[in-house]
Order: structure tokens, then C-alpha cells, then sequence
């Protein structure tokens, strides 16, 4: 089987993406192994859609809006099944109920979301009683099988996912002791911080860490300890937690098992790409997730319909070979995507920074020092992406730009 684009998963990269590529004339193949939505099928707290509709969604309600223009769509057909292997030539394998499908595309757009970060990843001590969940595997528990998990709560992480589920936790009766957090400051946004934890009272515990897991059959309680700037955990700081659960949000990782072949960047996990979302590999793009852990749905819409624009137009060949500069990260930032600018282009540069700024200007620079664009804030933190919008570059004349924040720390 042949297509113009085939768009790897149906959650809110993929659906963006795949309506983008339709929209500039392309026959658009969607893969997905679950129902489409994605991970928004179980997220029914609200605060999505606040940028990209201009009101408070939830979950499911965001992630409908884009199935319904989909299955409106004579250009989109889906695929229920796993692709279980992709090649350089954008040949790829999708095992489907009924057996196997081989599909040809003129352009693949790498939309498989992102995974979490299991438990044996931690080094924790202790047995592997019952009782510990990831917060994604636990938020699907509690929002689509109707199952609370348990009573009496510890959460490891404040990452979103997390915060969301200490509240959600709360309203379902539960009791969240603690969400602890090893490094000296949150990882989630503010505005869950807020609502999440404070709202209900529910204490943060930063700089600590869980350094050993209690009971046998059932988790009976976890041994918590504060770490230094290493994360080492300090002696005779322990303290015991009495819990029946430990929930882990220890981070997100980008899933790109399939794609062997392409260069990831060891600081996002992710591919490396240009502002069109196209790989190293021509004719492979990327978006959502699968590129970066994103903190808002919004902006995962608005880079999916850039990739799935480019897609169409490659597999048309309507994209044009433009000249190209690298995108450097400075002493103060910790990543940025995409790490390439096509000359011609707009661009969105998504970029965090490793530690919080005050008084902070964060810029983008030519070698000389010239500055291409610049943002200012009271501060910036670790646990936002921060959006700069550069202008289209042409003649360029150099073969990189440098990316840097500087304020007061």
C-alpha cells in the first residue's frame, strides 16, 4: 500500500498533524494501536485548549474536536494496529488484527508520544510489594476502569502528571501524605502547583527522595531522605512515610524504539529536527511528544500542524532545499528544539533553561553577538518551556546561532 503521508499514532500530535497534511492535498494514513485521542482520553481535568481555542477543555473534549474533523476528512483513512518497523526508505511494517500491512509513504510523521520512567530505573531499596504505580498507569486506572488504586498516598515526582493525580487522589477520597520531589524545585507548572496541591493542603516536600520501599505483599510505608545538589541522599535525614501506595512521576521519556536510524539529542530524547520538523533522514519528521515532553497540548498542536504541513509538501514535492544553521544551547540552557533553522522560515524555538533566572532576558544570537530576538521576564524556571518566535533568516552568512538566558540566579 502506498501513501502520501503516513502519520505514526493518533493522539493529539498525530490528529494535528495528520489535518495539516490533508489540508495541503495529501492522502494521509493515520496508524494508532488504541482508541484515537491518545493519552487526552483519560486526562478529564481540565486547562487544555486555553491557547489554541481560547477556552478551558478537557481532555477528552480537546482531543474530540480534532476525531470529529478527522473522520470528516476524505483525505484521512486510519489503520488500527502497530507499525512495528520503519526503514530509511519510509517503508514500514503495521501488524492490524487481520495480519500485516505494508505501507509506502512519501513522508512518515513520527507522532508516538512519549512513555514514563518505570520504577527500576530509581535504584530504590527494598522488595517489589503491590502498590506502585506510575501516575499515567494510575490516572487510567482511576478515569477509564473506575478502580482507585489506594487509600493512603505517597507521590514521587512533581512532574504534571503527578500534581494532577495528588488532587485527583484527594477527590476520590484518598489521602495524598506527600508529593517529594529530589530536585530543589518543582517540576510541574505553576498553575498546578496551585491548584493541585496547595488548594487542597497537600504538602511538597523538595530536595527529598524515597530511598526505600516498606512491605512485603502490600506497600506498608516508604523511607524518604533529602539529597544534596547531587541527588545523593544525606544520612539521618530519613524519615518513614506510612503509605499503601507509591506513585512514581519521575519523568518522561520520548518514544522512538522504531527509529533506530536517526540521531536522538541526549539532552530531550527526542530527534534532532528543523523548524519544518524534518529528521536527518529526509522525509521523516517528527512532532509532539515523540520530540520533546511538552507542557501544554496547545503547543503540541501548533508544532504537529507545522510537521504535517512540511510532510505533505515534501511528499508532493512542493519543499524547497533551503541553507541551514545549527541552534547551540548556552551555559544557562538545558535543551531547545528544533536544534536546526531552515533560512526562509519562521521558526518557534522551544527552550528550557536548567535552573530559575531572575530578572531574566533569555535571546538568540548570531556568533558575532548580534541579537537576533530577545524576551524578557521576571524569571524563568526549569519546569516551563519557554516559546522565543524568530523571524525568517536569509542570507545567512553564518552556520549557527547560540540560545542563552542571563539574569540573576
Amino acid at each position: 500500500m502506498k501513501t502520501d503521508v503516513l502519520v505514526i499514532g493518533g493522539g493529539p500530535a498525530g490528529l494535528s498533524a495528520a489535518l495539516s497534511a490533508a489540508k495541503e492535498g495529501a492522502k494521509v494514513i493515520i496508524a494508532e494501536r488504541d482508541n484515537l485521542g491518545g493519552i487526552l482520553n483519560q486526562c478529564i481535568h481540565s486547562g487544555f485548549g486555553l491557547r489554541y481555542f481560547g477556552e478551558e477543555l478537557t481532555g477528552p473534549e480537546y482531543a474530540s474536536r480534532f476525531v470529529r474533523k478527522v473522520a470528516a476528512e476524505k483525505n484521512i483513512s486510519i489503520i488500527k494496529g502497530s507499525v512495528i518497523c520503519a526503514d530509511k526508505n519510509r517503508c514500514c511494517e503495521i501488524a492490524t488484527e487481520s495480519g500485516y500491512e505494508s505501507i509506502s509513504a512519501g513522508a512518515v510523521v513520527i507522532a508516538t508520544g512519549c512513555r514514563e520512567r518505570p520504577a527500576g530505573t530509581l535504584n530504590i531499596a527494598g522488595g517489589h510489594p503491590a502498590g506502585i504505580f506510575t501516575a499515567g498507569t494510575a490516572q487510567r486506572l482511576i478515569n477509564i476502569d473506575g478502580l482507585c488504586v489506594g487509600k493512603k498516598i505517597v507521590i514521587l515526582g512533581s512532574g504534571d502528571i503527578g500534581l494532577i493525580m495528588a488532587r485527583r487522589f484527594t477527590l476520590e477520597g484518598a489521602k495524598v501524605e506527600a508529593v517529594l520531589e529530589a530536585m530543589p524545585t518543582p517540576g510541574g507548572l505553576n498553575r498546578n502547583i496551585a491548584q493541585c496541591l496547595k488548594d487542597f493542603n497537600i504538602p511538597l516536600r523538595l530536595s527529598t527522595t524515597v530511598v526505600e520501599v516498606l512491605g512485603q505483599k502490600r506497600v506498608e510505608g516508604v523511607v524518604t531522605a533529602q539529597v544534596d545538589e547531587n541527588i545523593r541522599p544525606i544520612k539521618g535525614t530519613e524519615q518513614t512515610i506510612p503509605c499503601d501506595t507509591l506513585i512514581l512521576s519521575v519523568g518522561l521519556i520520548p518514544e522512538n524504539d522504531l527509529f533506530g536510524f536517526l540521531t536522538l539529542d541526549r539532552r530531550t530524547k527526542g530527534p534532532f529536527t528543523d523548524n519544518l520538523g524534518q529528521c536527518e533522514v529526509s522525509g521523516y519528521f517528527a512532532c509532539g511528544n515523540a520530540l520533546h515532553v511538552h507542557d501544554l497540548v496547545d503547543n503540541v498542536t501548533y508544532e504537529s500542524e507545522n510537521a504535517g504541513k512540511n510532510a505533505a509538501l515534501f511528499a508532493l514535492g512542493k519543499l524547497r532545499s533551503e541553507n541551514s544553521v545549527k541552534v547551540n544551547c548556552g551555559n544557562s540552557i538545558a535543551s531547545v528544539v528544533p536544534q536546526f533553522i531552515k533560512e526562509g522560515s519562521p521558526s518557534v524555538i522551544y527552550i528550557r533553561v536548567k535552573k530559575k533566572i531572575k530578572n531574566a532576558m533569555l535571546f538568540a544570537a548570531r556568533p558575532d553577538g548580534t541579537i537576533i530576538k530577545s524576551i524578557k521576564r521576571l524569571a524563568f524556571a526549569p519546569n516551563e518551556t519557554i516559546s522565543l518566535e524568530l523571524p525568517a533568516l536569509s542570507g545567512i552568512s553564518y552556520d549557527n546561532i547560540i540560545i542563552d538566558a542571563s539574569g540573576e540566579a
